[in-house]
This record gives structure tokens, C-alpha cells and sequence, in this order.
């Protein structure tokens, strides 16, 4: 595994216990300037990860989501962090367990290393140019690295395709989307765990025409990649990062 993502999944490990101490008491809740909620999980589990990348990489930039939402992300740049610290906050709020905590690396507009982190699930996700790994990870224990589990995509079944898609933002552009594949199955998920389901070869693909920004979809892509999978636009081509605004058009999710 590369040492890049094991630090990232570290990382993730740890701020994935902070949002579990929030999610087992009442955690305050706030609406953002554009209508979407944010949690003190939120934004202690953000600080924790801006905190430990600084230490482990000191020079990178890093746009995370609480803070670009304050004004502060950094620019769109070669070589940077994406860090959502809670992905699915909706998901939390509703306490279905199906949110992560997302941190990937970037490089040259390429998702080239990640960790995901459902700790509420205890799977951690990773990846990078070694492949992927899912870890059984309890919040808050150490992480048992000599028990990684490489996953790889599937086949997919002749009989159709199970398609993974968003418990909270479905949209009647994806369905219409959908209807170009041999779609047997369809199973709702909350946050970046959908792209790992596919990683992991339990779905066969993800799509979403809905808003979605980069920190939002980056850690997935990269676990994903690793995997064997890829995930590209609507269009067939390349899904990068570093956009304007950090802001994602619409893509599809997929193994083999």
C-alpha cells in the first residue's frame, strides 16, 4: 500500500472517532449559506485533519469543505488535499450510519491516493498505487493494518447490473441516465460509501447528475481507481479535480 494513503487512512481513523463521540450525544446543527446543514462534528473533525496534514505534509495545500465554506479553501492547485471531515451530514442527522469521513490527494487533476472512513459501518476504505484495501475498523481502536483486505471491482452478472445510488439527492436526470444500462437492482446509500460498494465489487456502478463538489467525490474516485474501477463523465471523459470552484459536473461510477 502506499505510504500516502495509509497516512491519509490514519488520519481519517482518528477523525472518524471524533465524529462518532457527536453522533452518540446531541451535536449542535446549523444551515450554511447555501441551505445545507453543518455540525460541531463537522467542524472539530475538520480541524483535527487540517491539523494532522499540516504536520505529516507541510507544504501541501489543502481545500476542505468547512473551510471553503468560510472562505478559506486554497486555490485549485498541481498538487493538493480534498477533505470532506463529514460526508452524508444528512445521513448523520437521520443516524442511518451511512457517513464517511473523505480525504484524497490530488495531483495533476488526478484522485491519485484516498481514505474512507465509515466508522459508524467500522469499514475504512484506501487506496492508492498499490490498490485498494478495506480494513474492519472500530472508532477509536488502532488500526490493524496486517488485516487489510485488498478489494477489487467485479464482473458484472449476466443478468444486469446492480446500480448504487444516492439515499438523499436522487434526481429524475440520473434515472432517465440509468435507463441506458441493463439495471436488475437498485440500492440507495448515503455519502462516499457508494463509490466503495462499487470498489468492493457489491454494486457495479454510481451515478449522479445532482450538485456535487470535489471533496465530496475525490477519496471515493481514488479508492475506486485503485480497485480497478473508474469513474469518468456522463460523456465518457476524464473526471478531474482542481475546477473552478471545486465544483463537480455530473459522472458515473463504475468497475469492469
Amino acid at each position: 500500500m502506499r505510504s500516502t494513503a495509509i497516512e491519509l487512512a490514519a488520519i481519517a481513523a482518528e477523525a472518524g472517532a471524533i465524529v462518532m463521540r457527536h453522533y452518540r450525544a446531541e451535536t449542535g446543527v446549523r444551515l450554511k449559506d447555501d441551505r445545507s446543514p453543518v455540525t460541531d462534528a463537522d467542524e472539530e473533525a475538520e480541524a483535527f485533519i487540517l491539523a494532522a496534514l499540516a504536520r505529516a505534509f507541510p507544504d501541501m495545500p489543502v481545500a476542505a469543505e468547512e473551510a471553503a465554506a468560510a472562505g478559506r479553501a486554497c486555490a485549485p492547485s498541481a498538487h493538493f488535499f480534498l477533505v470532506d471531515p463529514l460526508d452524508g451530514t444528512r445521513e448523520f442527522l437521520n443516524r442511518n450510519g451511512e457517513f464517511t469521513v473523505n480525504i484524497a490527494e490530488v495531483e495533476n487533476g488526478v484522485a491519485v491516493a484516498g481514505a474512507v472512513y465509515a466508522p459508524a459501518r467500522a469499514r475504512l476504505f484506501l487506496g492508492g498505487a498499490d490498490g485498494a484495501y478495506e480494513i474492519a475498523a472500530e472508532p477509536g481502536m488502532p488500526i490493524n493494518l496486517r488485516a487489510a483486505r485488498r478489494i477489487r471491482v467485479r464482473a458484472p452478472a449476466s443478468d444486469g447490473l446492480v446500480a448504487v445510488g444516492s439515499r438523499s439527492h436522487n434526481d429524475a436526470a440520473t434515472e432517465e441516465f440509468l435507463r441506458r444500462f441493463a439495471i436488475k437492482q437498485y440500492v440507495s446509500a448515503g455519502s462516499s460509501l457508494k463509490f466503495c460498494l462499487v470498489a468492493a465489487g457489491e454494486a457495479d456502478l454510481y451515478a449522479r447528475a445532482g450538485r456535487t463538489m470535489e471533496w465530496d467525490t475525490a477519496a471515493g474516485h481514488a479508492v475506486l481507481g485503485a480497485a480497478g474501477g473508474k469513474v469518468t463523465r456522463w460523456d465518457g471523459t476524464p473526471f478531474l479535480y482542481g475546477k473552478p470552484g471545486f465544483e463537480n459536473g455530473p459522472f458515473l461510477a463504475r468497475g469492469l
